[in-house]
């Protein structure tokens, strides 16, 4: 049974954590002590429950908490060495911890059980950050707050932090927290209660002040060309880009990417002061490691075409790796008594500002490359406050450096688990709202890629996404194959909501049971339209996005064991996955020269699960053989070598193959996935 400390810990950082007003995404951490029976002596033992290392606020659960000795934990002041080895801190931790402990401890964790009061908030709000950054944020504090919150000057997250708000709080009985200079606040109370209260009371006085005594104009005057462009050019704009864009902060590393116009962004990037202030970077330490220490900015007005935006991306991009290098560099090798540091962890950016468009920002998967967009405008809303008020003055590169670099943040990545084999790929799965298309897109997603699911039924199409995961992982599209708009406007969607395109599955497909005398030519262009022009639309599409990135990627046709084999009253389908086999070797001989594979699937008859077959195929293929449209699938798997039934997983499971670098040098194949059908053996 959860602690009654606990809980109402749990329930307050809930609350908390479920407004962005008061601390980003996994950002901060709260605390609460209280007391259990030691289970070896019977004793009471008083115990500290803080947010672990790594979790958030907002979905922080009872797994997430660590829960460690506070009399252990008040020792360790007494073994202390001094600043120049706080990083062993972290690890005298675990020493300290009650039966298994719970969550890693963070390093904050000093900062919770020397403060005395029994419950603790370390909250980054952006009003609270913008006082924290303002040149003269500590006047700025006393005359906000008064006596009743103190500034403590930034030092970086640690023990002796933790030291420092614990004597701050000893001298000023009458605080209720503290502004950390460039960082964020932290807020105290005798009950779980009593800490929210004066966490949220410190946010909203803050917010209250920015508000009343801001100049009007924080960001400077509107610049003029640098006004946002209209919704609906500024998203083809940004689609027009975004490959290219992604192509390059790749060059390190391969990243999945975000997209937001949201009107801070946009407002931002259309006034005077913005170019100093996006080379000033983000100053609280959650911010800059996901932002890193600053973004990259396209220096060209709105009006600007796309081909120029693109090119003097490309320019900036080689700048701003030069001066990342730079930076690197010089910091590293500047200090005498710290390091050796971690290898440079690549130069890429991690955000790119477009004026006119909006913000473009990447991670190793969808989720961080979300929560980096939401920082920087996290940190937009910051120097908002901060200029508004006084001067925006983040902490200095050095120690931005020593956080970036710090052994404890290089540890907490060498700990996260192996990426899984689809990790940062984007696929784009057309008829994937059933049948093998959601097979085949659940096997992705659950392989590591974002999937964005196309079908002609919106609904259905959303509902599969939902299904697979939340939009990190899959978003469903409405996409008639047949229509070039319609085609154009999918891959667009797939570019913005993860960055890029690298896998395209052309499964969208029906089929008409008829002879060659029956066959009208209505149904002979349908079945044409659906299938043949409509691979060649998504084909055409994708592959521009695939050229501009410069990261290679896979096309797959789901082509059939009829592109091969003579069947009864099959002309129109037949006839249409024969084309469509005759595009991969196409594609495979024109896309070679830019990594691209293209290669295809023959499946038999997929009967179960089969959108097709359940339309009125199957019982019309079953009339063809003779069996009951029920006895169908176990027909086909009769005639086959193995004598086994082919289902919509075996069909993912292919597509997964040569989606992986086992398949690297493969391209221009058809793979059979039907059991075994000799008719069918390629020659």
């Amino acid at each position: 049974m959860t602690n009654p400390a606990a809980a109402a810990l749990i329930a307050r950082s809930n609350r908390l954590g479920a407004d962005p007003r008061n601390t980003n995404y996994a950002g901060g951490n709260t605390s609460a002590k209280g007391s259990e029976t030691d289970p070896v002596t019977g004793d009471p033992v008083e115990l500290l429950w803080v947010k672990g290392s790594g979790g958030d606020l907002g979905t922080l659960t009872e797994k997430g908490l660590a829960v460690l000795r506070l009399d252990r934990l008040r020792a360790l002041v007494n073994v202390y060495p001094g600043l120049d080895r706080e990083d062993e801190m972290v690890a005298a931790f675990d020493y300290t911890l009650h039966g298994k402990g719970g969550a890693a401890p963070s390093i904050d964790t000093a900062m919770h059980a020397l403060v005395d009061a029994a419950h603790v908030d370390h909250l980054h709000p952006d009003s609270g950050i913008a006082i924290a950054t303002a040149a003269d944020g500590e006047a700025l504090t006393a005359t906000i707050f008064g006596g009743r919150v103190a500034w403590v000057a930034w030092r970086r997250p640690g023990f002796q932090l933790g030291l420092d708000i614990a004597a701050i709080k000893e001298a000023n009985p009458e605080a209720i927290g503290c502004i950390l200079g460039g960082h964020g606040i932290t807020a105290w109370g005798d009950t779980s209660d009593a800490a929210e209260a004066n966490s949220l009371w410190i946010i909203n006085t803050a917010a209250a002040y920015i508000a009343e005594h801001s100049s009007a104009e924080p960001f400077g005057a509107l610049l003029d060309g640098f006004a946002p462009l209209p919704e609906a050019e500024r998203r083809a704009k940004a689609a027009a880009l975004a490959p290219t864009i992604r192509g390059l902060v790749s060059t390190d590393a391969p990243k999945v990417g975000h997209f937001t116009d949201a009107p801070e962004v946009l407002d931002f990037l259309s006034r005077a002061e913005h170019p100093r202030l996006a080379a000033l970077g983000t100053s609280c330490p959650d911010h800059f490691l996901r932002t890193k220490v600053k973004p990259m900015l396209l220096d060209l007005p709105s009006g600007a075409s796309v081909e120029q935006s693109l090119a003097r991306l490309v320019e900036l991009h080689e700048e701003y790796r030069a001066d990342y290098q730079a930076y690197y560099d010089r910091v590293s090798t500047s200090s005498t008594t710290e390091g050796p540091w971690p290898a440079i962890r690549g130069a890429d950016p991690l955000v790119v500002l477009v004026p006119g468009v909006g913000m473009f920002s990447y991670g190793a998967n969808k989720q961080t490359a979300r929560v980096a967009g939401e920082f920087y405008l996290n940190a937009i809303n910051v120097m908002r406050g901060a200029e508004g008020l006084s001067t925006y003055a983040p902490i200095d590169e050095a120690e931005k450096f020593r956080i970036e670099y710090w052994a404890l943040e290089e540890a907490k990545l060498q700990r996260m688990p192996a990426p899984k084999p689809l990790a940062t790929r984007v696929a784009l799965v057309t008829g994937a709202a059933s049948g093998i298309g959601k097979a085949i897109a659940t096997r992705l997603a659950a392989e590591g890629a974002c999937v964005v699911i196309a079908d002609l039924d919106l609904a259905k199409a959303q509902a599969a996404a939902a299904e697979i995961g939340g939009t990190d992982v899959a978003i469903g599209v409405q996409a008639n194959v047949t229509d070039e708009d319609q085609v154009q406007a999918s891959v667009d969607a797939a570019v913005l909501a993860f960055g890029g395109l690298d896998l395209v599955v052309n499964n969208a497909g029906l089929s008409l049971s008829k002879s060659l005398l029956e066959t009208t030519v209505a149904d002979w262009d349908l079945q044409h339209n659906v299938m043949a022009k409509g691979s060649f639309l998504v084909s055409r599409a994708a592959a521009k996005v695939l050229i501009d990135q410069k990261l290679g990627g896979d096309i797959i046709y789901i082509s059939s064991k009829n592109s091969v084999f003579a069947g009864p009253n099959n002309i129109a389908y037949s006839a249409t996955k024969a084309d469509q086999a005759h595009q991969v070797r196409l594609l495979a001989a024109e896309l070679g020269e830019y990594g691209v594979k293209v290669n295809g699937i023959n499946p038999d008859g997929v009967v179960r699960g089969s959108g097709i077959f359940a339309g009125g195929w199957g019982a019309k293929r079953a009339a063809v053989y003779g069996v009951p449209e029920e006895d169908l699938g176990k027909y086909y798997a009769q005639r086959t070598l193995l004598k086994r039934e082919v289902l919509p997983e075996n069909v993912a499971n292919a597509v997964f193959v040569l989606c992986t670098s086992d398949l690297s040098h493969t391209t221009g194949l058809h793979i059979p996935v039907d059991a075994g059908v000799a008719a069918a053996f390629l020659r």
